[in-house]
């Protein structure tokens, strides 16, 4: 059985190259090596997205689910295959069965649930599940790879 740990925002930061307005991951309330990831988005009206979508009814983008989705991944991939410190990236190669479910408001804690499919070296396969209040808002499966940062 997996030890979990939780990361507050300061450790995220450090298992993602993403920031603001791109970081999609408030903290992670537990993730399990080789496993999965529990993590979680505080959605805020103040997000630029909702200015656009949409006037009067603001809901976050199914894709931006997706991407929380992706970036919690990330960071279990980050912890799994110990890729801290060593100039690799994790990239989205494909999305799969994407569904969504209910709609994102602002105002509530988004949870992020992803876990392996299939985990390889340079390439894993992944589930995912956003809900709000035990309600699914997204499910997902996708593919990332790990390479090398861009060069400078």
């Amino acid at each position: 059985m997996s030890e979990e740990t939780a990361y507050d925002i300061a450790k995220v930061l450090m298992a993602l190259p993403h920031r603001y307005p791109m970081l999609l991951v408030d903290r992670v309330k537990s993730l399990k090596v080789d496993e999965e990831i529990h993590a979680i988005k505080a959605v805020s009206f103040n997000e630029g997205f909702f200015q656009g979508h949409f006037p009067g009814r603001p809901i976050m983008p199914g894709v931006l689910q997706i991407e929380a989705l992706a970036q919690a991944a990330g960071i279990l991939a980050v912890e799994t295959l110990e890729l801290a410190g060593s100039g690799k990236l994790v990239y989205f190669m494909a999305i799969e069965e994407a569904k969504f479910r209910n709609p994102v408001e602002p105002g509530c804690l988004l949870d992020l649930r992803a876990g392996f499919v299939q985990k390889r070296a340079r390439v894993c396969k992944f589930w995912g599940e956003a809900s709000v209040d035990g309600k699914t808002t997204c499910e997902v499966k996708f593919t990332a790879m790990i390479a090398d940062a861009p060069a400078d």
